[in-house]
Parts: structure tokens; C-alpha cells; sequence
């Protein structure tokens, strides 16, 4: 047992999840537990993440946490503090996607993105820095996504959103380096949660997923690793850096398999 105490990679380490009471944010608070770690799960669906704290006991809180407010951040890196010490892992995973072409697209709809998916990972960094200082550095963990990359018709928000993550995850890692905290960003493709479960949304995925390299869209376990690896001390030289779990997005599209096979035939 103590053997395997020691090969746990968070043990007794203080992590924030945002977006966390269900999806690829509540697969991560479990992999972080697992890992020995002691999470704060961060979100607005409060009877949700109340349910995933209570599911993984006393190595994990649930705090409400509306990415957009000073204030709601203010209080959960308190609350990450008094319950368990000094953050050393910010895992910025909050985000929404909201489908409309430009013209078609209400301001109010595109600032709400932006709000969430960039300015809440913004919010997120500065807050917990000065509890990373006294933790003696940590690693912050913006999820971003293949979008960050490329153009994606009617998603100009999301797609703007994510760009401006990979912008703000290099900048921040530049700043905060000296501090020993590392800053980088991952990039999933499709992966199968709640946000991409309604009609529009489950649509574009499954059209995406069928022109993958690998032609399937991806479970959050398997981004789960992904963070858990970016988190750790193993990526300890790793700073403003994408890592791309994409399943081939950014490859291009595959051709259909059967004439891939007639190809090679």
C-alpha cells in the first residue's frame, strides 16, 4: 500500500476544476482523485457537483463557481485553501458552444462565449497565482480544442474563444515561468459529453468524427489522460505548449475507409 502511495502523482496536491460536475470536467476530478489528489470541483450546477463531491468523498468539495465572477473565484481558491491548502493544479475546463453565423449571431450570444471560454480562464489565472506562490509552483491546464486551430464554419465565438486560449495560455506561461508554474493548453477534437449531446451539436460531431484519422469520437477518460500527463511533474519541462488530442482533426479529412482499402489493394 505504501508502494503504491508513492507512485500516485498528486498526492496530497490541492486541484481546481472548473465546468466540473459532470462531462470531461467530472472525468477529470475523478482521475485527479485517483491520482491522490484533493479536488474542488468548480461549476454553476450546484446539485450536480454537490453529487460528484459526495460520490468521491473526502478528497474532494464542491464550491459554486461561475467563471465570469471576481467574486465566485475569490471564494473557491478560499475554500480550496481552508479545505486543503495551497493550489497547486488549475484545470481551466468551463466552456459552452453556441452554433450561428456571424451575421446571425446576437452580440449578447458571442460576449457570452468569449465571457465563459476565454475571460473565466483569464479570471481563473489570477486568482489562483498567489495561491501557487505559496504552494511553491503548480501547473495551470486551459483546455482549449482543435477549433484553436483552424476555421470552423458557424462557430465563430467558440472558434474565437479558443484561438484566444492558445494566446492567453503562452502569455501567461512566459509571465509566470520564474514563478515555477507551468502554463499550456490541450486541444481535444470530438469527445462525447453533455455539450456535444443536443441536436445541432451531435450532428456537426458525428459528421467530424466520420472524416477522422481515427474515425470516432473520443471519451472523456481519454482526454482525462491527457490532462492528468500536462498536470504532472512528467511534463515538468513543458511550458506554452498545445498538446492535441484529436483523434487526426488537424490532418485533414481521411478519405472514406473503402477506398482506402481499394487504395492499398
Amino acid at each position: 500500500m505504501k508502494g503504491e502511495e508513492v507512485m500516485k502523482r498528486f498526492n496530497n496536491r490541492t486541484v481546481i476544476i472548473t465546468g466540473s460536475a459532470r462531462g470531461m470536467g467530472a472525468s477529470h476530478a475523478r482521475g485527479f482523485v485517483a491520482e491522490g489528489a484533493n479536488v474542488v470541483i468548480g461549476d454553476v450546477l450546484e446539485q450536480e457537483g454537490q453529487a460528484l463531491a459526495d460520490e468521491l468523498g473526502a478528497h474532494a468539495i464542491f464550491s459554486r463557481l461561475d467563471v465570469t465572477s471576481d467574486r465566485d473565484w475569490a471564494a473557491t481558491v478560499t475554500a480550496a485553501e481552508d479545505a486543503f491548502g495551497p493550489v497547486s493544479v488549475l484545470i481551466n475546463n468551463a466552456g459552452i458552444v453556441r452554433f450561428g453565423q456571424i451575421e446571425e449571431t446576437e452580440p449578447n450570444v458571442w460576449r457570452q462565449v468569449i465571457e465563459i471560454n476565454l475571460t473565466g480562464a483569464y479570471l481563473g489565472i489570477r486568482a489562483v497565482v498567489s495561491s501557487m506562490r505559496k504552494a511553491g509552483g503548480g501547473a495551470i491546464v486551459n483546455i482549449s480544442s482543435g477549433a484553436g486551430f483552424t476555421a470552423t464554419f458557424g462557430l465563430a465565438a467558440y472558434v474565437a474563444s479558443k484561438w484566444g486560449a492558445r494566446g492567453l495560455t503562452k502569455t501567461a506561461a512566459l509571465e509566470l515561468g520564474r514563478d515555477n508554474i507551468r502554463v499550456n493548453s490541450i486541444h481535444p477534437g470530438p469527445v462525447r459529453t453533455p455539450m456535444t449531446a443536443g441536436p445541432d451539436a451531435t450532428a456537426a460531431v458525428a459528421a467530424q468524427a466520420r472524416h477522422l484519422a481515427i474515425p470516432r469520437v473520443a471519451e472523456p477518460e481519454e482526454i482525462t489522460q491527457m490532462v492528468l500527463f500536462v498536470a504532472s511533474d512528467e511534463a515538468g519541462f513543458s511550458t506554452g505548449s498545445e498538446f492535441i488530442v484529436d483523434g487526426g482533426v488537424l490532418l485533414g479529412p481521411a478519405p472514406p475507409y473503402e477506398r482506402a482499402e481499394a487504395a492499398v489493394a
